[in-house]
């Protein structure tokens, strides 16, 4: 273990914020509530990014791009929308800055250049693109318009933590225009349905998707559907979000098309988005004690080589089958690393690569070359074992794919162990006190009673869950009639 890195038992917040710069992912930035994005953290986002679009792409969607800068104006279109964003939106009131009129240093706003419409900063692009609809959709031959951008958002938080919530971060926002409510509810369940499988298959995550209730629904939408992971301190983390709009982006910027009928209606939509919050989805799930665990679907470096040598002529033979072994590899696909610097000793690699979580490593050492064999460790158990050096190549593609499948089962089976029923309120507050987790509990259906749960608990119903099996009872909180139970948790 790092000298002094603590456990997860002893302050799960702090050791996350350690494992986050410690890993090399990312650190505060002097801008406040942001942060910079270091290489080794920008290369997981990146494999996150491809397979993503890819699976966007595979769905028949396109890429484009939308303004960072919205007229206020727009979002006073949608009053709900408005309400929701208000408090974290970031104004631009004036385009030039002149030095201080009162002689002492510095800029300030130049009067003379205040903007005759503030703009706000992207927090979300619903209303700047149901403008540019506007211009696009004319007759249902138009539809569905099928769009995505990757960009940045900045919602302005006043309590931040790299990669669950920061003032500014990355994303991906679909936007999608159709001529039905079937259509575009069929839409936005099935980018749900993209988003889980990503979550579980290259995550290794375990989802429940579900429905949001009213008081949890993205704020301008008629329903919110949503993926929530558990994480290993018990609390949920809402993975992944698809809104289905209805007509209420439409009616505000009178979006209209000539239907098949010949009759003008408005438009459907859907909107839906993950961000660099998979970044702690992904630490927060499967990492430990000893630093950074990464599934290899993600991992920017799937194996790396360490050799392990005193003399020249070992250093020459190791070299000979390290080259061979890596480039039999990476004709495989697989991401390697050859990591024959001399200026660290083998035992400090060791460290960095389980550090920042390389899901195998092989060791070559010269006594073992000798007998033809070298070392495989994996990170997920840490497990070690000697092999045949000339067979190693073969060993690896199905040991990287069992290592992804057991970070997902550990993970399943984790949630599975922390999901509990509560019957009644002494049972809730028990749980939620003493073991946390998720809970599957009756509610009554009525916002007062969600926010008063909330509010003495800090608990939320996180989904609906969409297998849910209908069963008749009584709300864990008011003893009202209920017919389903739904998951309360504390989250992030």
């Amino acid at each position: 273990m790092a000298k002094d890195f603590v456990k997860r038992s002893e302050n799960y917040s702090e050791w996350y914020n350690e494992l986050v710069v410690r890993a090399d992912l990312a650190e505060n930035s002097s801008v406040r509530g942001c942060m910079v994005i270091k290489p080794y953290g920008y290369a997981i986002w990146e494999k996150m990014q491809s397979a993503l679009d890819s699976m966007f792409k595979a769905t028949g969607h396109q890429n484009a791009y939308f303004p960072l800068f919205i007229p206020k104006s727009f979002f006073e279109k949608e009053a709900e929308h408005v309400e929701g964003f208000a408090k974290e939106c970031a104004v631009v009131t004036h385009h030039r800055l002149t030095p201080k009129k009162d002689g002492t240093a510095g800029l300030e706003p130049d009067p003379d250049a205040k903007l005759e419409e503030e703009l706000i900063v992207r927090p979300t692009s619903e209303t700047i693109i149901w403008d540019t609809y506007k211009r696009w959709i004319k007759s249902y031959r138009d539809l569905p318009i099928l769009c995505n951008q990757w960009a940045n958002v900045v919602r302005w938080e006043m309590r931040t933590r790299m990669f669950l919530r920061t003032a500014e971060f990355l994303w991906q926002e679909g936007h999608t225009a159709h001529a039905t409510r079937e259509e575009a509810e069929a839409e936005a369940k099935k980018m749900l349905n993209v988003y889980a499988d990503f979550a579980e298959k290259f995550m290794a995550v375990p989802v429940i998707k579900g429905v949001k209730s009213p008081n949890e629904r993205f704020a301008g939408a008629v329903d919110t559907y949503c993926i929530e992971a558990m994480m290993q301190d018990g609390k949920a983390l809402q993975a992944g979000t698809s809104h289905f709009l209805g007509q209420n982006f439409a009616k505000a910027f009178d979006v209209k098309f000539l239907s098949k009928e010949n009759k003008l209606e408005y438009v459907w939509a859907t909107s839906w988005g993950v961000s660099t919050r998979l970044m702690g989805a992904l630490i927060m799930t499967h990492s430990d004690d000893e630093g950074l665990v990464l599934p290899p679907a993600l991992a920017p470096i799937q194996v790396v080589i360490i050799p392990i040598f005193k003399t020249e002529e070992e250093c020459e033979k190791i070299n000979q089958q390290a080259q061979r072994i890596k480039t039999t590899l990476e004709q495989q696909g697989i991401s390697v690393r050859y990591d024959d610097r001399r200026e660290y000793k083998p035992g400090w690699k060791f460290h960095e690569y389980e550090f920042k979580g390389v899901p195998l490593r092989i060791t070559i050492g010269a006594r073992d070359l000798a007998e033809g064999k070298c070392e495989i460790a994996r990170r997920d158990t840490m497990n070690k074992e000697l092999v045949n050096i000339d067979t190693v190549t073969e060993l690896v593609k199905p040991t990287l794919d069992d290592i992804q499948s057991n970070l997902y089962n550990r993970a399943l089976q984790y949630r599975l162990d922390n999901t509990r029923k509560a019957d009644t309120w002494e049972e809730f507050v028990d749980i939620l006190e003493h073991k946390g987790g998720f809970i599957s509990a009756h509610w009554d259906g009525t916002p007062e009673t969600e926010e008063k749960i909330k509010e003495l608990t800090k608990a939320t119903i996180r989904c609906i869950p969409f297998d849910n099996e209908k069963e008749e009872g009584r709300c864990v909180y008011s003893g009202k009639p209920s017919s389903q139970r739904v998951i309360f948790a504390k989250a992030y």
